[in-house]
């Protein structure tokens, strides 16, 4: 071999180093033939005092010489000898010395030679246990390591790193980290070690991909610590790396992230089929590469599931992580039973997850439709885990996962992690499936509680709309009504009713019911709300406690606008209880919000209302709504006053579009809460259907009202009715001479009815008796109430007013 020497040093830590060794030759006697410094040092004696000398005469004491001869008789039989001997030293104490020695020969008729090296034995010791350490490295560590020179050549690996790349320890001396691994992990590694060649800075727990060219697909996690080597001069002899398979750690780590997403992302909703697909969307590509959840169809439309019940199952939600997938699946909606040997039906019927790590969809027993197996077949498909999505003891469906692309079969890890998420998102589901439940029996409660139609009436045209709730608030108590009021007049009435679900809805059928009655009292708005106020109290009071012990879900109170339209005077009378304001859009575009005095909510008590006049041109809109229409999450009240304002204001259009109008730009597409909204445009009666006198009181006036009112309705070609009329307008002037003592006013209106009312000063109110037949009177009130289709009394501030409602004859046809 030719070339330079190349010197090595030695390392300080050796024992044997000629640095910290003593070194001694011994001829074939034992007689001491040479002695280092070192040695001198160490034991004290100095050269000249020892050659020659029997080393056993003053290096070992009396005591240790069996020890000794022992020792030496195993060196000479051997050829060499390594341990630990006693040796005394010159001021006679006793040291431990690791002692090596090695047979040297000498040429052809000369006697051997004995070569001895020596240590203090606590250093010989420490040294081999490093030794060990290091011989555990390579052979025995579970953890890698790998031994590069300075041009990343590879020097040694041990049995874990070897074990990696599916080869013998010795087969990796001379390669490179790309003949095991992948490209651009390799690259990944070599780059981080020269870093660490280039700068000496150790790098420490670094984790990157690992993944070998015997098994490119499997996945597989290290983490690597890497230092540089040098020697005692400083000079660089390569690097060395650390490798730890993390990828269980790392697979753990991951499920745990899953786990936590799940938590957040699961059951966000109170919507059944939401709620599947955020399960699938965890779930893949998480931990599978086919998602699907299949839900019982009993449980899609809401209803309980019976106890042991199988099937039919509804696709729900499915979610594959190659877009050809879906199509070798049953799209979202397809209705199915699986057949009984299938996993799917064992995991229904069982109520237990089925694991089948290796799964052939061809297989028998798999009991797959042969289509659908073959192409799961075709995919690739090898894995499959069902777990049943049970809450409350009740099986709702079954969460189906498949793998084929990733290479791995399910383990128990994972099914355990998928049970995580399908008992998170079963609850989320049970929850759902109740409250769409509960949603839809209070929606169904309230729309049979609300107006689906309004007649049409001469006072006003109407448009409204009623929205429910899109969120988990669920239906609300929001209301709204138009009521037909005596003398061709009408009431209209919105109001809302704190809280949601069931109790809040059946509270809104009580207070409309309520407000109908009170409207046929034909009472002021102010004693409408007056009355309504006691009656919410009244039903607070009656409020039981919960099933639990707690106050139930039901608080009672309420807002209410209260309205009253009369088409001959164009007066509207209004009174609100803590309600938004109306907005007045008349026909010239200008639209306001009349400051109204607000009254307390319905349900404090004892607080007074107040009812204010507003004189509205004919074609007004009067819009009454709850507060859900303005109110929202990205405005205040004010901004949605000033949209509704903005949506009223266009008048050239049919009240319907500008209801559509109005929802469009003021709510979003499912709104927080209920709206209700009422749009009411004035109708005003011309003067030639009305008529009106004011008769004095004295005998003459019955008969001056029949002859008015057969002049009238000749004027208006009702002669067919003039017979009954006569008669009840005779009855009602008659009493009300008699009775009242003060003018009358008869009022005649022609519309839609032939409506006569009678005004007297008096406050009291004719009511229905049954005469007896010796009587003389008592039968006119019981007369007009037969020939009429109905009749009624209204009070005033002063006096009162008696009305009747007539139904016009149909107009005669020529035979």
């Amino acid at each position: 071999m030719t070339g330079s020497v190349t010197t090595i040093s030695e390392s300080p830590e050796d024992p044997f180093s000629l640095a910290r060794a003593a070194s001694v030759v011994l001829d074939h006697r034992g007689s001491v033939a040479g002695w280092s410094d070192r040695a001198r040092e160490l034991l004290g004696y100095p050269a000249e005092e020892v050659l020659g000398r029997s080393a056993a005469d003053f290096l070992v004491d009396r005591a240790d010489r069996q020890v000794v001869r022992e020792a030496a008789a195993a060196c000479l039989a051997a050829g060499g000898w390594f341990g630990i001997l006693p040796v005394r030293s010159r001021d006679g104490r006793t040291l431990g010395f690791g002692v090596r020695a090695r047979r040297v020969v000498r040429g052809a008729g000369s006697a051997d030679e004995w070569f001895l090296v020596g240590a203090p034995a606590e250093e010989v010791v420490q040294w081999e246990i490093d030794r060990s350490v290091m011989d555990g490295l390579f052979s025995r560590s579970p953890i890698g390591l790998s031994v590069h020179d300075p041009g990343l050549q590879i020097l040694r690996v041990n049995r874990a790193i070897a074990k990696i790349g599916g080869m013998e320890a010795e087969q990796a001396r001379g390669h490179r980290i790309g003949d095991f691994l992948l490209r651009p992990d390799a690259e990944t590694i070599e780059t981080r070690l020269r870093q660490v060649l280039d700068t000496g800075i150790p790098m420490i727990f670094t984790e990157q991909p690992c993944r070998v060219r015997s098994d490119p697909s499997r996945e597989r996690l290290v983490a690597v610590s890497a230092f540089r080597m040098e020697n005692a001069d400083g000079r660089t002899l390569g690097v060395t790396q650390l490798i730890e398979d993390v990828t269980a750690r790392h697979r753990a780590q991951r499920r745990l992230a899953m786990f936590n997403q799940a938590s957040a992302l699961i059951g966000t909703t109170l919507d059944v089929d939401t709620t599947a697909r955020e399960l699938v969307e965890v779930a893949a590509p998480g931990i599978a590469d086919w998602v699907s959840v299949d839900l019982l169809e009993s449980v899609s439309l809401g209803a309980e599931p019976v106890p042991g019940e199988t099937g039919p199952l509804r696709r729900t939600a499915l979610k594959t992580v190659t877009p050809q997938g879906e199509q070798l699946l049953d799209p979202v909606g397809t209705v199915r039973s699986f057949a009984p040997d299938t996993p799917q039906a064992r995991c229904m019927a069982g109520r237990h997850p089925v694991l089948a790590a290796d799964f052939d969809p061809l297989d028998v027993g798999s009991g797959l439709d042969p289509e659908w197996a073959a192409r799961a077949h075709s995919r690739g498909v090898h894995s499959l885990m069902v777990v049943p999505l049970t809450a409350r003891g009740l099986v709702l469906g079954i969460l189906s996962l498949w793998r084929f692309r990733l290479p791995e079969p399910f383990e128990a890890d994972d099914l355990t992690l998928a049970s995580e998420f399908a008992g998170r998102a079963a609850l989320s589901i049970d929850n759902a499936r109740r409250y769409t439940q509960q949603h839809r029996t209070a929606l169904a409660l309230q729309r049979r509680l609300l107006p689906r139609a309004f007649p049409e009436h001469p006072a006003v045209v109407v448009a409204h709309r009623y929205l429910p709730a899109g969120g988990a608030a669920g239906v609300g108590g929001d209301w709204f009504d138009v009521i037909p009021l005596s003398g061709a007049r009408v009431a209209l009435v919105v109001g809302d009713v704190v809280g949601h679900g069931i109790n809040a809805a059946a509270t809104m059928g009580r207070l409309r019911t309520a407000v109908h009655t009170l409207a046929d009292l034909d009472l002021e708005p102010d004693e409408v709300l007056s009355h309504l106020d006691d009656l919410v109290t009244r039903l607070a009071e009656e409020q039981e406690p919960g099933t639990e012990g707690s106050p139930g879900d039901q608080v009672v109170g309420a807002t209410c606008l209260y309205a009253v339209y009369d088409p001959v005077s164009r007066c509207c009378s209004l009174a609100r209880a803590g309600h938004p304001p109306p907005a007045v859009a008349t026909p010239d575009g200008q639209v306001s919000l009349p400051d109204l005095p607000a009254g307390p909510p319905l349900g404090l008590g004892g607080l007074p209302f107040e009812t204010a006049e507003l004189h509205l041109p004919e074609g007004s809109v009067l819009a009454l709504y709850t507060n859900g229409l303005i109110s929202g999450d990205d405005h205040d009240i004010d901004a949605g006053l000033s949209r509704l304002c903005a949506a009223l204001a266009r008048t050239d259009r049919p009240l319907e579009e500008t209801s559509q109008e109005v929802i469009d730009q003021l709510l979003p597409t499912r709104p927080a809460d209920d709206v209700a909204l009422l749009l009411a445009q004035t109708r005003v009666l011309a003067p030639e259907h009305v008529a009106s006198w004011q008769l004095p009181a004295e005998p003459t006036a019955p008969a001056r009202a029949r002859k008015l009112t057969a002049d009238q309705l000749v004027a208006w070609g009702l002669d067919d009715m003039l017979f009954t009329t006569e008669l009840i307008v005779s009855e009602l002037v008659t009493n009300a001479y008699r009775y009242a003592g003060g003018p009358v006013t008869l009022r005649l209106i022609h519309h839609h009815r032939l409506i006569c009312e009678v005004s007297d000063p008096s406050s009291t109110s004719p009511h229905l008796r049954r005469a007896r037949p010796t009587d003389e009177g008592g039968r006119g009130l019981l007369l007009v109430a037969q020939l009429t289709a109905r009749w009624g009394t209204r009070h005033a501030h002063e006096g009162k007013t008696v009305w009747t409602e007539q139904e016009l004859l149909p107009w005669p046809t020529g035979g």
